[in-house]
């Protein structure tokens, strides 16, 4: 990227985030001979108190913002409506300090349960929750998107071996709900599997490009599809209403139609509308859209630049390249060609860089929950969106494919243990630390290899010295005896037939019929002290005795090239 080309989205990142808590609730566009044109203050009177409102989206992408803000707005003055339920299969959040997300709805008295997948960017509503003023219900985010689509299909629940054995299995954990006194429970054991259910939805809320003067809406240029249709069908099906927020109108015709005007009851058209986190349509990020023709690398650059600019992703170490190339070479020694493979966020990410540099993801196909096929995806605020993508379907059309074609997923880890098990749902005691399971547990129940990227340790300091990996400093262990909630089950998952790896700064384990087995250890680092030593965590070495060292093209970086089928060359 070009000086000048920084220096304008510099100028564009810095207005953006001046004015990213402005808007005019009272902006109405009307159509004389279509009633259903109308603006936010007018749909926000159709949502009835008691109502369960779905949403649509995933990170920053597809809020319509401008309506969750009115909406906030008319209960402060009117005290309606009230009492809702939100539900909002990925996390869509803005963590207590971003304004215009769903959190807005996410107020006391206001909103009384909240049923999602991802709980960690809703600070709100876990705030209100551990005061004991709010439900929260978690369910998987693959299932929740399925059960959306039950509801429009007349169907109210999904039977299905997800999740067996995790907490969300009533016979070794709590079930869906996390808090709230008395909170019904969306689960039940049938026979070796879990039948979930949600409650039917009465509104459905989404963002979209644009609408015609019929009505008829169009996702053109939308970096995601997710749940749109689903809960906009799931709306219908049940008598309730469906709101649509566009930035235009345009021809019909200009596009294929997405929700045909018979399914729309009301839409707002807002100038300002979001095509991602606080970026209107047509501001000059066309790396967001689908229909982008920059280079991958172009786009990736810009994204990248954003985020860092925002302060939204954190500042990676020499460790952490590290880490991606061993997880790297560990995916190329067990990934067939033209595979379909999840990459997760956080230090996946970083694996996915590693990927597109060493030119493997020419020879895969990647995809994010969120329904976006091919292309490379977006990193921070950007999550969900992809540039270059092949083509893209909704978030249930997405988890219907994982089961038949997922090869391999790279996840992150906040603890491991003995039996292989592991947590990202829950980090620490307090409630509003709460993380939620996403969509891990589905994309582990469907991809045949599955390889953790993580830190030993929290808090550790390592050193890169002459191609070894020196400990300056020690800290928490992720790797425990027991972890505190088994987000995965790892004696599930082996008896499934399926490869586990764990990628850390000590070395690569293999989770195998011995338990956790340490199958190369990094170079520098002592088995005895530096890793035995710090765990309580039972391991188990090598039948020959000794712990092959991690090659040290991926310490250094010198010399490190990939192959897909055989690791380093």
């Amino acid at each position: 990227m070009n000086i000048f080309n920084k220096a304008h989205y510099l100028a564009l990142m810095a207005n953006l985030r001046l004015t990213w808590n402005r808007h005019d609730s009272g902006y109405a566009f009307h159509l004389p001979d279509n009633p259903k044109f109308m603006g936010a203050q007018e749909a926000a009177k159709l949502i009835p108190d008691g109502a369960v409102v779905a949403t649509s989206g995933l990170g920053g992408n597809q809020r319509p913002s401008i309506l969750y803000w009115t909406i906030r707005e008319a209960y402060e003055a009117t005290g309606h409506p009230r009492d809702l339920t939100v539900m909002a299969a990925g996390g869509q959040g803005g963590r207590g300090r971003a304004p215009g997300t769903v959190e807005e709805l996410m107020q006391e008295g206001l909103c009384r349960r909240v049923v999602s997948g991802h709980v960690e960017t809703f600070k709100g509503a876990l705030r209100l929750a551990e005061q004991g003023l709010m439900e929260l219900q978690l369910l998987p985010q693959g299932v929740m998107v399925r059960l959306m689509e039950a509801l429009g299909n007349g169907e109210d629940s999904v039977l299905t071996p997800i999740g067996v054995n995790t907490f969300l299995d009533p016979r070794v954990g709590r079930g869906t709900p996390l808090a709230g006194k008395g909170a019904e429970q969306l689960v039940t054991v049938e026979g070796d599997q879990l039948r979930f259910s949600i409650p039917k939805i009465d509104v459905a809320l989404f963002n979209a490009y644009a609408a015609d003067r019929e009505g008829n809406i169009y996702v053109t240029h939308c970096p995601m599809k997710a749940e749109i249709l689903e809960i906009a069908r799931a709306a219908k099906r049940n008598g309730g209403r469906v709101i649509a927020n566009v930035s235009r109108l345009v021809e019909k015709g200009s596009d294929a139609v997405y929700v045909p005007a018979a399914d729309v009851d009301a839409v707002v058209v807002y100038p300002k509308t979001e095509q991602s986190g606080y970026i209107p349509y047509g501001s000059h990020f066309e790396f967001l859209a689908p229909t982008s023709t920059l280079p991958a690398k172009e786009g990736l650059a810009r994204a990248r630049f954003v985020n860092k600019v925002m302060g939204l992703t954190p500042k990676r170490k020499a460790m952490d390249q590290v880490l991606a190339r061993l997880a790297a070479e560990v995916f190329v020694r067990n990934v067939p060609k033209g595979a379909l493979v999840n990459i997760g966020v956080g230090l996946p990410e970083e694996v996915c860089r590693v990927l597109h540099e060493t030119h493997i993801l020419n020879e895969i196909t990647l995809f994010t929950e969120s329904g976006v096929i091919g292309g490379v995806p977006m990193p921070g605020i950007f999550f969900g969106a992809a540039v270059g993508s092949e083509r893209i379907i909704s978030s249930a059309e997405t988890f219907r494919l994982c089961p038949e074609k997922l090869a391999c997923t790279v996840l992150g880890v906040l603890q491991a243990d003995s039996r292989g098990n592991v947590n990202v749902s829950k980090r620490g005691d307090r409630l509003s630390s709460y993380v939620g399971p996403g969509g891990f547990i589905d994309l582990i129940s469907a991809a045949r290899t599955v390889i953790f990227i993580t830190k030993w340790m929290e808090g550790e300091k390592l050193a890169l010295e002459n191609g070894r990996v020196c400990v300056l400093q020690t800290g928490k262990t992720k790797f425990i005896d027991a972890v505190d909630e088994i987000t995965m089950n790892g004696q599930e998952t082996l008896k499934a037939g399926k490869k586990v790896f764990y990628a850390t700064t000590r070395g690569l384990f293999q989770l195998t019929e011995r338990g956790m087995e340490l199958v190369r250890v990094m170079p520098g680092i002592d088995v005895e002290k530096d890793i035995l030593a710090t765990t309580k965590m039972k391991i188990v070495l090598p039948e020959q005795g000794t712990v092959p060292v991690v090659d040290g093209a991926i310490v250094t970086g010198k010399g490190f090239r990939l192959r897909l089928g055989q690791g380093l060359y």
